[in-house]
């Protein structure tokens, strides 16, 4: 990804993530500038726009006494995509999952009751492709995460709200995150598709309630098996690598449903 962008970017990321990942800790000085130069192989205006960038992000201070000091967790932008990608390049813990999957609780079941309102016929088409997509992951092997991110997305898109939609940005990790860890759960896949068919119903019954319903009852379908999955491992995915692909599972395992959903999403 860093080869994508210019140097400014590039060294935004290295600092971000050194930052995030603790190698230069909260409270402590970060390198001065003429040692980041030399460590990164970038000039003096490079650096310096980059810190500029971090201190707009929250992540340090600046003085002419205090030189360029780690600010505390508290003070980081946590609502800044860049902040997001860094934490999950670096790995992700337990109570980064926790808070953002609280932050995805607050803000998807809303987004669902005015997307019922909002759909639009090309929000419907998107969402129906992402469906089909995942569903052919399921039963012939592929790239499940990526048509499940294009599934969620879609809703926010849908509510038509342009707070929300930005929200996409913030939530992207989340849910790659989250969805990285579910589907490694032998058949997770398979059980939450139907409950994906639920959403996308209500969705275009233009249901407010049952479409809140199905995306609340999704959502917390997955954390059980977020949490049931980390009870059995310590590490969490990172996110510099594409998202791993399924096999080929048995058709039968796609028809099965997760469980009775609430009757207030029919």
């Amino acid at each position: 990804m860093r080869s994508n962008k210019n140097s400014h970017g590039r060294t935004l990321d290295l600092l971000g993530e050194a930052i995030v990942g603790g190698r230069y800790p909260a409270g402590g000085p970060m390198p001065a500038e003429p040692v980041l130069c030399e460590q990164l192989g970038v000039s003096r205006t490079v650096v310096r726009e980059a810190v500029k960038s971090l201190v707009a992000k929250g992540l340090v201070v600046t003085g002419p006494k205090v030189g360029t000091r780690v600010l505390t967790q508290d003070k980081w932008n946590w609502f800044d995509p860049d902040v997001i990608t860094w934490q999950a390049s670096c790995g992700l813990t337990h109570e980064f999952v926790r808070d953002l999957h609280d932050l995805r609780r607050a803000v998807e079941p809303a987004a669902a009751r005015l997307a019922a309102r909002r759909i639009t016929p090309r929000h419907i088409e998107e969402m129906e492709a992402a469906y089909a997509g995942m569903k052919e992951a399921i039963e012939n092997g592929g790239d499940y995460v990526t048509f499940d991110l294009r599934f969620h997305h879609a809703i926010l898109n849908a509510a038509d709200n342009r707070m929300i939609v930005q929200m996409n940005k913030v939530l992207h990790a989340l849910l790659r995150t989250s969805f990285e860890i579910s589907t490694s759960k032998a058949n997770g896949p398979a059980l939450s598709l139907p409950l994906h068919r639920a959403v996308l119903d209500a969705l275009i019954a233009r249901d407010p309630a049952a479409a809140e319903a199905a995306v609340a009852f999704l959502i917390d379908s997955a954390r059980e098996d977020i949490d049931e999955v980390l009870g059995s491992r310590s590490s969490l995915p990172r996110l510099s690598r594409p998202p791993p692909h399924l096999k080929a599972a048995p058709r039968a395992a796609a028809s099965r449903a997760r469980g009775a959903a609430p009757k207030d999403m029919h």
